[in-house]
């Protein structure tokens, strides 16, 4: 018997060479676009899907670095589903070692062609930091990421305190963490450089659904150097 989508859920997808990171990343605006105007399609969430990833392996199209904000479900986000996105996700969105590793497993062994570095508004550990709220000592690798980024969006919005100061000090994280992956990975300088990965960042508004494009790292040409 053939399997049947359930309701709502659009059937899957047919096996397709990875797209170039300019069609990975139209894949990922169309899908939000659905997703922000509550016309999802659900697509590769049946069975069949499940059974086809299993038998011939992941093929996805984009690696995504998120925060591990309950509010930024990520797949759903991008109305996409199973073996479509490579997520690696943590509190704050931060890049240390298991984050690197994890992203150059995805760009190098499975070659996904578009790295997308997401944070989101209203983070909350973002907030917490800037508020300088007490945290556990086993968060001080994300706390330590977060204050540099915090420090980055106080000197160049030094009018700004407090909650004023989060949505900058959000923005400044996502270029924390994706300076933080080039300075860390030669395997991911080497295939910006060579154009063989794109690598952006990407902001998450928990109120609308929608996502907005941040675009290269300001200083991807001295980070590559």
């Amino acid at each position: 018997m053939p399997d049947v989508a359930p309701a709502g859920h659009a059937r899957p997808e047919p096996p397709a060479l990875v797209p170039s990171p300019r069609d990975a990343l139209l894949l990922l605006k169309e899908g939000n676009a659905r997703f922000a105007s509550g016309k999802c399609q659900h697509p590769n969430l049946t069975g069949e899907r499940m059974r086809e990833t299993a038998r011939r392996g992941q093929q996805p199209f984009a690696t995504i670095l998120a925060c591990s904000d309950s509010r930024c479900p990520v797949e759903r986000l991008f109305d996409r589903g199973v073996g479509d996105l490579f997520v690696v996700r943590v509190a704050g969105g931060v890049c240390n070692a298991d984050e690197i590793a994890s992203i150059e497993f995805a760009v190098i062994h499975v070659a996904t062609p578009l790295l997308v570095v997401l944070g989101h508004t209203r983070c909350a550990a973002v907030s917490a930091v800037v508020a300088g709220t007490s945290l556990p000592e086993s968060m001080a690798p994300v706390v330590s990421k977060v204050r540099a980024a915090m420090a980055a969006a106080q000197r160049s919005f030094s009018h700004l305190r407090g909650d004023d100061l989060v949505p900058e000090a959000v923005k400044a994280n996502v270029w924390q963490s994706l300076g933080d992956l080039f300075r860390g990975s030669s395997a991911v300088r080497q295939r910006v450089g060579a154009g063989k990965l794109v690598a952006i960042g990407a902001l998450y508004h928990i109120d609308s659904g929608k996502v907005e494009w941040l675009g290269p790292h300001p200083d991807q040409a001295r980070l590559l150097a």
